[in-house]
């Protein structure tokens, strides 16, 4: 996958209930956002997080869990990477740097299983929001794993270079790489 960078670690609980959705092959929710598929706690007000406000390894997630008194039992750990463009409504593709205020030092998982592609939406600069396949139904019009995800990084990228998320959420859209781990 050209120019995917390690962005980190974030547990979450994954959704299961998926008949909101109008595609019967979803079975879960493993997507980015925190919009259906709960982050395993309200982090950032610690500011322990990364650049990419995720997780440098799964020592620091769960040292934060502990410090903050965050049940992570029922939560299922995903590392991800993010692509080192950005896609703008304006039809274009852009380089983008996190912010550098946050220590990142991303850990590379020793095994890891690719579970898909995600698009996320960007508007509010560091932060992921919302992602286009779940958050906006858009796994409805668009074909999506078990997972609620692309199945490759040419799909995602040849979408959103096609405009088929124009309008779901403001952007700029980014794709990550997202793998579940084992512990």
């Amino acid at each position: 996958m050209p120019g995917m960078i390690p962005a980190g670690y974030l547990a979450k609980h994954v959704a299961t209930e998926t008949s909101w959705l109008a595609n019967d092959q979803v079975e879960d929710i493993f997507a980015l956002s925190n919009c259906i598929s709960d982050n395993f706690g309200d982090f950032t007000e610690f500011w322990k997080h990364n650049n990419y406000w995720l997780f440098n390894s799964p020592a620091a997630l769960r040292s934060l869990a502990e410090e903050a008194g965050f049940d992570l039992t029922g939560t299922k750990l995903f590392y991800y990477e993010v692509f080192g463009q950005q896609y703008h409504e304006t039809g274009h593709w852009q380089p983008f740097t996190a912010d550098n205020a946050l220590h990142t030092d991303v850990e590379i998982p020793a095994t890891k299983q690719l579970e898909g592609f995600d698009i996320v939406s960007f508007s509010l600069g560091p932060v992921p929001e919302c992602s286009c396949l779940s958050c906006n139904h858009m796994a409805e019009l668009v074909p999506v794993n078990r997972h609620c995800l692309l199945e490759t990084f040419e799909e995602a990228y040849t979408l959103l270079s096609q405009d088929v998320f124009q309008g779901c959420e403001p952007g700029p859209y980014r794709i990550f790489a997202v793998y579940s781990l084992v512990e």
